[in-house]
């Protein structure tokens, strides 16, 4: 056989297993580029759920934090009111046991002047309510400051004592009994001294419950009807809080 006519199909043999070779490797390639593609694919997708869970987390985070906040608000109120609760029971114990050391000169035939509940100072019943509060025994205290309520209702501490079973009920987290107490102070003792705080401890009632707009009336309230005094100051904080 001459050469020209070997040579010649080994020639197209070549490039036949060539051009297979070229194929396969193409297709190979093309094949690890979808592997690719589908990898990146998947691992957005995992970023992705990622990425989400970890807002759900931040978001959780978010809410508890708002929650202790508000917590730490409500307690810091709370002893607030603690206190000057406490200051005010020493002045009246105080008060009661300077007359009670006062010496007492009886005159003969001269008419012994009649004193008002005012003038001689917290009544003993309501002592005795006021202490329970105190020893934070506040079931009981409520029981006890509406049985001298009961016993005395034309009281000078009336209005007080309907203050407390408010601060009993606010404590033991009680929100619509306080709620409707503080309300009673307002309503039946508009000209108490207690009613200024009675209507901040109603609109702090009302924020814990979720009622903001009622809560930041009543603030206003305060504002309005009571400029000067001490709950005014702490309805103006509320109020630009919000």
């Amino acid at each position: 056989m001459p050469l020209g006519s070997r040579v010649l199909p080994c020639f197209v043999l070549s490039l036949m297993l060539s051009g297979c070779a070229a194929n396969d490797l193409v297709v190979k390639r093309q094949a690890e580029s979808e592997a690719k593609i589908e990898y990146l694919v998947q691992s957005s997708k995992k970023t992705e759920q990622r990425q989400n869970e970890f807002d759900g987390q931040i978001r959780a985070q978010d809410e508890r934090f708002q929650s202790v906040t508000g917590e730490l608000k409500r307690l810091k109120d709370e002893n607030r009111e603690l206190r000057t609760s406490n200051d005010e029971l020493k002045v009246r114990v105080a008060a009661v046991a300077k007359q009670m050391q006062t010496p007492k000169v009886e005159i003969v035939n001269q008419p012994s002047p009649v004193k008002s509940p005012r003038e001689s100072g917290p009544p003993a019943e309501y002592l005795k309510a006021f202490g329970l509060y105190s020893a934070n025994n506040f079931p009981a205290a409520v029981d006890s400051f509406e049985a001298f309520l009961k016993n005395n209702p034309q009281s000078d501490y009336a209005a007080n004592a309907q203050y407390w079973i408010g601060e009993c009920h606010y404590t033991l987290s009680d929100l619509p009994k306080a709620k409707d107490a503080f309300s009673k102070v307002a309503e039946m003792y508009p000209k108490s001294s207690k009613t200024p705080d009675a209507l901040l401890k109603l609109g702090f009632t009302l924020s814990a419950m979720q009622e903001k707009d009622k809560a930041a009336a009543v603030f206003e309230k305060i504002v309005t009807l009571y400029p000067s005094s001490p709950a005014a100051a702490k309805a103006r904080e509320r109020l630009s809080a919000h």
